[in-house]
């Protein structure tokens, strides 16, 4: 049994400076409903020097990451690129970015054009939506002609997609899958397991096995606190196990979702947590869902010296 201490990917994090005042959610006067409640403590810069050191606390090396977008302002979704482009000079990260377009929009095919052709941009998300349980289960704008149509772009720009929904609409989401075949799909956060009674867990884990059938559809491992409670191994250790029986190590990714998710937990609980919950693995399995596949899903290209990435 060794616990991981090697090389880190962070497949799935954010960088922001809220000062700047371009995600109206992150604006001081401003409070949106939120998945983990009060996220005041949030609203500040997060850049790859923090990163970097929040990794260490977990005896993790940062060798490349993955920044995702942060609901930037609607009427500007290229300037957050241009932003993470600035980010990356100053600093030597992210690696990768994915961007935001709003798949049903008329503009939709122009803009997927336009972040294809920045050389950050890996992938689009665009949250469809979700209904509040299960038991409301509806339709979501993985359905809606519209949005399909947009998302019928990605594929010819060679984008992936990012989808984060409710695990209730992953059967929709498998139907969109199997209608655009050739685009590659990673869902976020384990695909959202809130609802930790026997009854939830057991729905969430069949819906993720089926889903998992289809080989171009990842998983990351993220993005899995509870709103008041602290994170700790023992409350996410079925989640985890369940997650990776269904997917397979050579198809998941484990990642922060840093700074949102300090909201539950530290750097070093939450990434040493996956760490110990991995002792297990061989060495080449850890690798893979730490660092390796990200490489590999995202087509990274990390710099010969790995410390180099790390750069402030």
């Amino acid at each position: 049994m060794t616990r991981y201490t090697g090389v880190l990917v962070d497949a799935h994090h954010h960088f922001w400076e809220p000062a700047a005042g371009r995600q109206p959610w992150l604006r001081p006067e401003v409070r949106i409903p939120f998945r983990y409640g009060d996220y005041e403590a949030i609203k500040r810069d997060y850049l790859p020097p923090d990163l970097v050191r929040d990794a260490a606390s977990a005896g993790l090396r940062l060798i490349g990451s993955v920044t995702m977008e942060t609901e930037w302002d609607d009427d500007d979704p290229l300037g957050e690129v241009t932003h993470i482009e600035g980010v990356r000079e100053r600093h030597g990260l992210p690696s990768a970015a994915i961007g935001r377009v709003q798949l049903d929009r008329p503009n939709a095919p122009g803009l997927i054009e336009a972040m294809a052709a920045r050389p950050i941009v890996r992938g689009i998300r665009h949250k469809p939506g979700q209904t509040a349980s299960p038991a409301d289960h509806g339709p979501t704008l993985l359905s809606d002609p519209a949005w399909r149509a947009g998302y019928a772009e990605l594929v010819r720009h060679g984008l992936d997609f990012e989808l984060q929904t409710a695990w209730w609409h992953l059967d929709e989401a498998a139907d969109l899958v199997r209608a655009f075949p050739d685009t590659a799909v990673t869902i976020n956060h384990t695909a959202l397991p809130a609802d930790r009674s026997p009854a939830a867990i057991e729905g969430w884990a069949a819906a993720l096995g089926r889903i998992a059938v289809l080989p171009q559809v990842w998983l990351k491992i993220s993005g899995i606190g509870l709103p008041g409670r602290p994170w700790t191994v023992a409350a996410n250790r079925e989640i985890v196990e369940r997650a990776v029986a269904a997917f397979g190590v050579p198809r998941i990714m484990f990642a922060s979702n840093f700074p949102v998710d300090s909201l539950c937990g530290t750097y070093a609980e939450i990434m040493g947590g996956f760490a110990e919950l991995t002792a297990g693995w061989s060495a080449d399995e850890q690798y893979a869902a730490f660092a390796g596949n990200a490489i590999r899903r995202y087509r990274l290209t990390l710099p010969e010296d790995p410390d180099d990435a790390a750069a402030s």
